[in-house]
């Protein structure tokens, strides 16, 4: 019998290797990325074109590579930074395995151009699945060039695999900001279809990070900065206000590597506990200083994910910080407002501060030893208690005011004269009182509904009784009409008397363009209003006209949520989140009117027995069951 194990093809095996490390366009961009970090660059420059399927290049100005360096780089487990298997724990750059630029030549046409400082001549590469199609001298900048066009070309299959360019595209900004949060001294430019996304200057992580989110963030970072002799922690993190109900804005970084770690994230909500809702998110980007022995990163292909040797001592030093930078800023009420929380764990060792401490705080009745001191001191020398006598006077002269005027009892007189009739009223009767809490009749004339503690409304039927949660109604009643509406795309809009802008971070506007049709759908008129900024010209002629703007920032953060949690098309994420985000809230008062038709329009529902969320919309109770109530 022959043998049948060979080896594999070196194309083959750099393809299976692209199937880990390259998923989409944004884990081309990563990688390429990390490369010029390493390469110690002070400038990046990111290119492009139809959402990175056309072209990924990026530009930096690092060291450069020699001839020989430049093609060595393409092949699988060529790394400059792996000598020995003790250099895998003491690991503190990004790319390290080697497989990162073998795999992408592998699946796309690359061509690379490098150039080492100081060089006269740089190299020109050119390579298309896993063939070198082109090596020359070339004159190129000092630095490295590489532009990876037609991803996946010659795999069809995973080609197809994409999502569309608004999706691929929010990925590749996903990438793109971690890295640039990563590294705020290097300067990072951003550029799609020739249209600058990002301009982002050198500069602090206060800076960075109000570049890439937006001016709204400059007024709810609070720093955040621990140091202890197992790890130390920098930072900020974002004022409890700012918290949101989808995640995307909560940044770890492990020795300036980005990595998700659902573990350390409890660490930092715990911390928000009591401040921010439970189903809220904080902002934070918080880095971790950490001996690489006592970490283990090579445990997954795209290195998100590392292992720590005592993640329990790390998941407490970073809630202690987190705590402390809220208590701190007084983000966290504590029980003396006017103390300094700094302030007074260094006060046992700070005589002046202590002696200042006990000035401010001491007693008014003691003196500077302590001793007390009779009130009489403290009284002003000045300080006189009016005199009262004389008040009968005030009331001199009053006996004239009191008689009646002639005028008046003239016209008293004459009006005594004149017949007055009086017609009785049942409105100006008193309602009887009654010794039991009964609702007044009047407010419910048809006596068929009536509402409860501002929640459920009660309705009478034929066979007992119905109580339903008023929200969790609604929510059915607008979810299936939006669905209708997107269906159908029937959704009638009214026009904003003044139409207002929404300035949004980049990646939430790639969302916003990726939905805009279904959101016209609904009744949005939304147009482009600048860079990463949109104007509300009308919202669905459904909703009450309050704050637009609110209303779309809410429904833009619904949409975030539920695409984080639930596997939904758009057109049902939509539904849904417009149907949570406009519906009547807990404690709303409603007339009967409003309940009759509340009522009606739930059973007039496909599915009226239950909410979005699974809950019962209504209980029922018979009247067997209400008689039971009263039998022994």
């Amino acid at each position: 019998m022959s043998d049948i194990i060979h080896l594999l093809p070196d194309a083959i095996a750099n393809q299976i290797a692209a199937g880990e490390v390259v998923q989409r366009p944004a884990s081309a961009l990563k990688e390429l990325m990390e490369n010029a970090i390493d390469a110690g660059a002070t400038v990046v420059k990111v290119v492009v074109k139809d959402a990175g399927k056309a072209l990924i290049q990026v530009i930096d100005n690092g060291k450069g590579m020699s001839m020989t360096d430049a093609r060595m780089s393409f092949e699988r487990h060529a790394t400059s930074k792996i000598r020995t298997s003790d250099d895998l724990f003491a690991i503190r750059t990004f790319g390290f395995r080697g497989e990162a630029l073998a795999s992408i030549a592998a699946v796309a046409q690359v061509e690379m151009k490098t150039k080492q400082q100081g060089a006269e001549l740089g190299t020109l590469l050119q390579i298309e699945g896993s063939e070198v199609k082109k090596q020359e001298p070339v004159a190129v900048p000092e630095g490295t060039s590489i532009a990876v066009k037609n991803l996946f070309f010659n795999v069809p299959a995973r080609r197809n695999f994409l999502k569309s360019n608004p999706v691929e595209m929010r990925h590749l900004v996903d990438e793109f900001q971690r890295v640039a949060l990563s590294y705020p001294e290097v300067a990072f430019t951003f550029h799609q279809n020739d249209m600058e996304f990002f301009n982002l200057s050198s500069g602090k992580l206060s800076h960075r990070i109000v570049g890439i989110f937006g001016k709204t963030y400059q007024g709810n970072l609070v720093s955040c900065a621990e140091d202890t002799p197992h790890l130390k922690i920098k930072g900020y993190i974002g004022k409890p206000a700012s918290a949101k109900k989808s995640r995307g804005e909560q940044f770890f970084f492990v020795n300036n590597r980005y990595i998700r770690n659902n573990y350390l994230h409890h660490a930092v909500a715990n911390a928000y506990e009591g401040l921010i809702p439970g189903d809220a998110h904080p902002f934070y980007v918080l880095f971790v200083e950490i001996d690489p022995s006592h970490i283990d990163i090579n445990v997954h292909p795209t290195k998100t994910e590392i292992k720590f040797d005592d993640e329990r001592t790390v998941y407490g030093v970073i809630r202690s910080a987190v705590k402390q930078a809220l208590g701190a800023h007084h983000v966290m009420p504590t029980l003396d407002f006017s103390l300094d929380v700094n302030f007074s764990e260094n006060i046992g060792r700070d005589a002046d501060k202590r002696d200042a401490l006990r000035d401010e705080h001491r007693y008014k009745g003691e003196d500077e030893r302590g001793a007390e001191v009779k009130y009489k001191n403290f009284q002003s020398p000045s300080f006189q208690r009016p005199s009262v006598s004389g008040w009968e006077k005030l009331f001199e002269g009053a006996e004239k005011f009191n008689a009646p005027s002639k005028e008046i009892s003239t016209a008293s007189s004459a009006l005594d004269d004149l017949d007055v009739l009086t017609f009785s009223s049942k409105a100006n009767e008193e309602p009887a009182k009654s010794p039991l809490n009964f609702p007044d009749p009047r407010e419910t004339e048809t006596g068929t509904v009536f509402q409860v503690d501002g929640n459920y409304i009660v309705a009478q039927m034929s066979s007992g009784l119905i109580i339903i949660d008023q929200q969790t109604a609604h929510e059915r009643v607008l979810y299936e009409r939006y669905q209708r509406q997107l269906s159908k795309a029937a959704g009638s809009s009214q026009q904003c008397l003044f139409p207002q802008h929404v300035q949004l971070s980049p990646s939430d506007f790639v969302l916003v363009m990726d939905i805009k049709d279904e959101l016209h759908s609904l009744g949005f008129q939304i147009e482009e209003f600048g860079k990463d900024t949109v104007l509300i010209q009308g919202i669905p002629a459904d909703t009450p006209m309050t704050n637009e703007k609110a209303l779309f920032e809410a429904l833009l953060e619904q949409f975030k949520h539920f695409k984080s949690e639930l596997s939904l098309d758009t057109r049902e994420n939509l539904a849904r989140s417009m149907a949570k985000r406009s519906s009547i809230k807990r404690g709303a008062k409603l007339n009967p009117a409003e309940m009759e038709s509340m009522v009606g329009q739930l059973f007039a529902c496909q599915n009226p027995n239950y909410g979005l969320s699974g809950n019962k919309t209504f209980v029922k109770l018979d009247l067997h069951k209400i008689q039971a109530f009263f039998l022994k």
